[in-house]
């Protein structure tokens, strides 16, 4: 929960409600400060969704797309769910951790909603 994350791939499990086995999400982890830095800037699309981690906010400024943003507590569990237009600043979430990005629409698919708590699988 606490441990620092490294840059790399991984999947992202959205927990159902009912204990299934939940939605698998192509992940990239963003987990130093290049690759933060860097995010979703200059992509036209993104195949599945990025982690930034830590992080407390984002902004949309040089981004081509609208995105999805959720912010997650230290447990991974979501606190807040936003979509952005280009050219935005998100305010900080002070009990946010890490933040999640994707397409925008892309999440209420998955079912990430305040109070879900998602998974992430390194490797």
């Amino acid at each position: 929960m606490g441990r620092r994350r490294r840059d790399g791939a991984g999947v992202l499990v959205v927990e159902e409600e009912a204990g299934g086995g939940g939605v698998r999400v192509p992940l990239e982890i963003a987990g130093s400060y290049r690759a933060r830095t860097k995010g979703l800037l200059g992509r036209s699309f993104v195949d599945g969704a990025i982690l930034l981690s830590p992080a407390n906010s984002v902004h949309t400024f040089r981004m081509r797309m609208p995105i999805d943003v959720a912010y997650l507590d230290r447990r991974l569990t979501v606190i807040a769910v936003r979509t952005m237009r280009p050219g935005r600043l998100g305010l900080p979430r002070l009990r946010a951790r890490h933040v999640l990005e994707a397409e925008a629409g892309a999440m209420a698919g998955w079912g990430v909603r305040v109070g879900v708590r998602i998974e992430v699988v390194e490797g």
